[in-house]
């Protein structure tokens, strides 16, 4: 069984392609040689992971939808939500409101940091930052989405959703765009990314956002880049190498480095669990107290940052 939108992902791709190679040939200084390398080994890594997790995903999906059948025709009154134009609306709708917890989980658990920093730990923000996704990230991220099929949402559409909503992030990831004005009271946007991507104490952990930027103004994530204040890519803590299989496992070594510094186990499951920067000493600090002492003018905007 195949993907609806699967034909369409064979096709989009040279598209992709030549946005790459447009934007490299206008925008020559958004690249690092060794740092694009990197970018297309750890993407091939990730294509073979997700080969593999996306049948297993979509087998769960179908798993849970066929298993909770009976139950929504019991007690719902029917037994899926069906294949109309407006249900692919909602879908792409609620497929990104899961993305955006599960991007916003991903920066406020370290654990689950770890397994989405190579998406951060680049210099630069171009098209090939797009490719970066964590080579772990795929065990983890169909859990959010189980709701979908246990409501009535088809499997195929579901699936269809997220590879409608991946595509879409592809053309966040360069600085070659400017703002889309109104269209960004909706629509999350190459402008509104850059904030995402940038590891100023002001910019951290904003914008989690795919498709849609509602998510970020409902919740209170949401910033537009602040003029006078220039995007420093990256993360603050990187892993001080362009091999893509260190970009993937660094954060989980320094996890364990600060697992073995403390004897108490609650500091230990603090360490995995908590934000990222917590520390039972206070020698580092998380993205919300440095912005809190940003606010305070303890720190300064280009100050020492512990993320």
């Amino acid at each position: 069984m195949s993907f609806p939108v699967e034909d369409y992902i064979v096709y989009i791709y040279p598209f992709l392609a030549v946005l790459l190679i447009t934007e490299f040939l206008i925008a020559r200084d958004e690249y690092i040689k060794e740092e694009t390398i990197g970018s297309f080994f750890i993407a091939v890594g990730a294509t073979v992971v997700a080969s593999i997790m996306k049948l297993v995903a979509f087998g769960i999906l179908v798993f849970v939808f066929e298993a909770t059948k009976s139950f929504r025709l019991d007690y719902l009154g029917y037994a899926s939500f069906g294949w109309g134009w407006y249900m692919w609306i909602f879908a792409i709708f609620a497929d990104d409101f899961n993305f955006y917890w599960h991007h916003r989980l991903c920066h406020e658990v370290r654990l689950l940091w770890a397994l989405h920093i190579p998406h951060h730990n680049s210099e630069t923000f171009n098209f090939t930052v797009a490719l970066r996704n964590g080579w772990f990230m795929f065990f983890w991220k169909p859990c959010l989405w189980l709701w979908m099929p246990l409501v009535g949402f088809e499997p195929l559409m579901v699936s269809s959703a997220i590879i409608i909503n991946s595509t879409y992030q592809y053309w966040l990831h360069t600085t070659t765009i400017p703002s889309l004005g109104i269209l960004e009271k909706l629509f999350n946007s190459p402008y509104l990314h850059v904030v995402h991507h940038s590891c100023n104490v002001e910019y951290m952990d904003k914008n989690h956002g795919g498709i849609f930027i509602i998510w970020d103004k409902l919740f209170g994530t949401f910033l537009e880049p602040i003029k006078g204040v220039t995007p420093i890519y990256g993360v603050t803590k990187g892993p001080g190498s362009y091999n893509p299989f260190i970009a993937n496992v660094h954060e989980f070594s320094n996890i364990w480095t600060d697992v073995k510094k403390v004897s108490n186990w609650s500091d230990k499951i603090k360490y995995i669990f908590y934000p990222p920067g917590w520390s039972h000493d206070g020698s580092t600090v998380t993205a919300k107290e440095m912005q809190l002492q940003l606010a305070r003018g303890t720190i300064k905007a280009d100050g020492a940052r512990s993320y």
